[in-house]
């Protein structure tokens, strides 16, 4: 017998909500994100991006960042991490909201 399948807003949903701004006197556009701490551990997946991406950390603590075949490592607000494109990585939970600039490149 066939199992019927359903899908919750919640699978369709990212685990972050970000804006898109623009430097001002420069036009160059970047995107604030923030996970929030109540996110679900199981909701930060393994992914990868189609652009290669700079991401400076504005604020969080004992937040990680890990890359495929790479143990992690802790983001440091202040700090810039470089994922680049069509590399598999993940975020693993900290405390606090965590909250992040990202520019394409």
């Amino acid at each position: 017998m066939k199992r019927p399948t359903t899908m919750t807003l919640k699978s369709m949903t990212n685990p972050y909500t970000e804006t898109l701004e623009t430097q001002h006197g420069t036009g160059r556009t970047y995107v604030v994100r923030t996970f929030d701490e109540s996110v679900e551990i199981d909701d930060l997946v393994w992914h990868r991006d189609t652009t290669s991406r700079k991401v400076h950390v504005l604020s969080g603590a004992e937040w990680k960042l890990q890359h495929d075949d790479e143990l992690p490592v802790h983001l440091e607000i202040g700090k810039e991490y470089y994922i680049p494109k069509m590399q598999y990585h993940r975020l693993i939970k900290g405390e606090g909201n965590l909250v992040i600039r990202i520019e394409n490149i």
